[in-house]
């Protein structure tokens, strides 16, 4: 990515989440674990799902490639995040600083897609049960998934476009553990307040969208389920239960930023690590213990690797 010839500036300053030495230790330790735990309890359901024919539904086809999704997210900032808490110096290149801008914004719009996509298949299983294995077939899947790869990426070209060719020609400090596109427009020298409106109207339609799209399908879902006997709604209403939490932990921080996108509190930098760090761990957190048919996977699936060690 070439940026135009009136931007001098070469890399950007990172200024991070502390300058105390210990804190940023005890940080290290906290997130270390959290950013394994994350990846690897995402492969671990994707090797579930894929390795276990009890699994191979739409719901978990569709569970699958949000664990995927959310392993990118884990690996564009936290990385080199975890790099930088034993660095005094915590600079990113101008190129690596629009990569991250366009992986963050691509993963996360994918991630808003896949989640309605997620509610529709919800819907269709529980309000027009009898219709559930013809409309969702493998290939509407597929599709699904195609799509919120395609509007992600969409998405995130639409603020790179403008970003990568704005005049940055001094201030170059991103307060920031990685760069936040807000924050990077600031560092512009010019006036940026068209870009900000541009910025805040592309990144609220699909958030926005996306939410209401969630909030409509899950509450006519749930008067659907909360009408039927109790005996066929225990396992739908846990389920629910499951995604419902997902979303809103999802986008309450990402609707949070999109409100005051450009007007930044220090308690936002812990946002921002919930938001990139923790939240790809909610997957396997809450559909591995919320999940009695993932449970019953990991169980199949660790009693055959045993008897094969026996064997």
């Amino acid at each position: 990515m070439a940026h135009t010839n009136e931007s001098v500036v070469s890399e950007f300053v990172l200024l991070g989440l502390s300058n105390s030495w210990e804190l940023q230790l005890f940080f290290f330790a906290i997130f270390s674990l959290v950013y394994v735990t994350s990846v690897l309890g995402n492969i671990m359901i994707i090797v579930i799902i894929s390795s276990d024919s009890h699994l191979n539904s739409p719901m978990y086809f569709l569970l699958g490639n949000l664990s995927f999704i959310d392993i990118c997210q884990s690996n564009f900032a936290t990385p080199k995040m975890l790099m930088d808490f034993f660095v005094e110096h915590k600079t990113i290149s101008f190129e690596g600083c629009m990569a991250q801008i366009f992986l963050l914004h691509s993963f996360v719009g994918s991630e808003m897609l896949l989640l309605v996509a997620m509610a529709y298949d919800r819907f269709i299983a529980i309000c027009k049960p009898l219709h559930y294995s013809t409309i969702m077939n493998r290939s509407l899947c597929i599709i699904f998934v195609f799509i919120s790869w395609a509007v992600g990426i969409l998405h995130s070209i639409s603020h790179l476009a403008f970003t990568v060719d704005l005049p940055f020609c001094g201030p170059n400090e991103v307060n920031s553990f990685f760069c936040d596109l807000p924050l990077v427009i600031e560092l512009a020298c010019m006036d940026t307040y068209e870009m900000e409106i541009m910025t805040l109207t592309n990144s609220s339609l699909i958030s926005l969208g996306c939410f209401l799209a969630l909030v409509i399908s899950y509450t006519i879902i749930l008067i659907t389920v909360r009408h039927r006997s109790s005996s066929g709604s225990s396992k739908a209403l846990s389920t629910l239960t499951a995604h419902i939490t997902v979303v809103i932990l999802f986008f309450g921080p990402c609707i949070y930023f999109y409100i005051w996108p450009f007007s930044r509190l220090s308690v936002d930098k812990f946002l921002s690590v919930f938001y990139t760090v923790c939240t790809p761990l909610l997957n396997p957190i809450i559909y591995s213990l919320r999940n009695e048919d993932v449970k019953s996977a990991m169980r199949r699936l660790r009693n055959h690797h045993v008897n094969s060690w026996k064997n």
